[in-house]
């Protein structure tokens, strides 16, 4: 009896451990691909001090251009995920559950209104405000997620956090419109970004070479008139990976990464 009664017990902690090695590989290991990406931009000093020298120097191009002669108030557009608040938790729930980015799941992290302030940003927003300068929050955050993000920016101290100011997605994920729209009223001097169609829709069309050769073609405005900063996490890069395709599997996916990887042989 007592050998049996081993045997079941054997039998079931087998069982258990095949059943949780099962469950971690299904729920976990499909956003693997995260890990190291979210774990730099969370803790590595690099990160931090890329923050405070991108923002160090748009207060010098600030000054440079306030005074730029012209009819219209000089503003400033900046993006907001990964440019002046951090969602890289909400990356962490996706590794930790092993479910990627859907619309549903990124609007339950949104409406928390939790996201903290990137190193240097709220203090660039008072810069500017002192100097004269408006900022635009251009963001492809839904209009319908407007109330939400105003609450998680003036936790945080920013300025120029009202309705007119946020410049957020309404149907068209593509940002020239809205760029558009606040230049009829103001001389746009600086654009910040994590993403380069935060800057121009020259960047929307990357091609083959991912948009290396335009980035070559527009060196001279990087950390002139475009401000870029770091994001190993998620982008438009991503497409170019996939070749473009849409709804592909995790297998695939994992197959696409690996065959994008340069080595030597």
């Amino acid at each position: 009896m007592k050998r049996i009664s081993l045997f079941l017990i054997v039998l079931l902690t087998i069982g258990c451990n095949q059943n949780s090695h099962k469950d971690y590989n299904h729920n976990n290991l499909d956003q693997e691909h995260l890990v190291t990406a979210t774990l730099w931009y969370q803790h590595s000093p690099e990160a931090k001090s890329l923050y405070y020298q991108g923002f160090n120097v748009a207060k010098e191009r600030v000054l440079e251009f306030k005074n730029k002669p012209g009819e219209k108030p000089k503003a400033i557009v900046v993006d907001l995920d990964e440019t002046m608040i951090d969602n890289s938790p909400f990356q962490g729930r996706v590794i930790e559950t092993g479910v990627g980015y859907s619309p549903e799941i990124w609007a339950k992290w949104t409406d928390r209104a939790m996201a903290k302030a990137l190193p240097g940003a709220v203090e660039f927003t008072h810069f500017c405000d002192s100097v004269g300068v408006e900022i635009f929050y251009l963001s492809n955050r839904t209009t319908k997620e407007l109330e939400s993000t105003m609450q998680n920016l003036n936790s945080l101290g920013f300025s120029f956090v009202k309705p007119e100011n946020m410049v957020l997605k309404d149907s068209i994920s593509g940002k020239e419109p809205r760029r558009k729209s606040v230049a009829k009223k103001y001389d746009i001097i600086l654009l910040l970004g994590d993403n380069l169609n935060d800057f121009s829709d020259v960047f929307e069309s990357r091609g083959d070479d991912w948009g290396l050769s335009i980035v070559d073609k527009y060196k001279e405005e990087f950390g002139r008139r475009f401000i870029v900063f770091p994001n190993p996490m998620y982008g438009e890069w991503e497409k170019n990976i996939f070749d473009h395709e849409k709804n592909l599997n995790n297998q695939t996916k994992f197959k696409k990464r690996r065959e994008k990887i340069i080595s030597y042989k």
